[in-house]
């Protein structure tokens, strides 16, 4: 499938669990600040395709190395639209994973500051648009606000992906 917006292929993991209460949460890794490219910038755990493996194995690997979540402890559920991005010229390939609570995440040092464990429902609750500068140029997005933590960007679109499906479903757990 052909991706507008973008030709470096990529995969992220879109890692989803349910807690004790039934609220079904999303994982997201905050980027360390101090990076050259996107620092700070809330995104799921992924990267560019390494030669030889399929996207899928991309957003595993990827997931392992930043968050330190192990392969065979995500059940991957399917894979959502790709979506393109235009400053960056990536095509990224979100998979959606179930994983257990409580996980204890291992930070991948060199690319992540924190990992947020967000509800859905708030980030439903925290869903807007904004008018956005980047590079010196003004846009306006679609933004999720939770907790101080705004989730923008091809993120956003990957996110409004899984929301728009889940509410289709009447899904209320992964």
């Amino acid at each position: 499938m052909q991706v507008r917006g973008g030709r470096q292929e990529s995969a992220v993991l879109v890692p989803l669990f349910t807690d004790a209460a039934g609220a079904v949460h999303a994982v997201f890794t905050e980027r360390r600040h101090d990076l050259r490219r996107h620092p700070g910038e809330i995104s799921f755990p992924g990267g560019r395709r390494d030669p030889g493996e399929t996207l899928m194995q991309t957003a595993l690997r990827e997931a392992c190395e930043e968050i330190g979540l192990p392969r065979e402890a995500v059940a991957v559920a399917g894979a959502l639209e790709p979506v393109g991005t235009y400053v960056t010229n990536y095509a990224i390939y979100p998979f959606v994973g179930v994983i257990e609570p409580g996980f204890e995440w291992v930070l991948g040092e060199t690319e992540v500051a924190q990992v947020l464990e967000l509800s859905l429902d708030d980030l439903v609750a925290g869903a807007g648009e904004r008018r956005m500068v980047r590079r010196g140029m003004a846009f306006k997005t679609h933004t999720y606000e939770v907790e101080g933590h705004l989730i923008w960007g091809a993120t956003a679109r990957i996110l409004a992906d899984l929301l728009a499906r889940v509410e289709r479903t009447g899904m209320n757990c992964p």
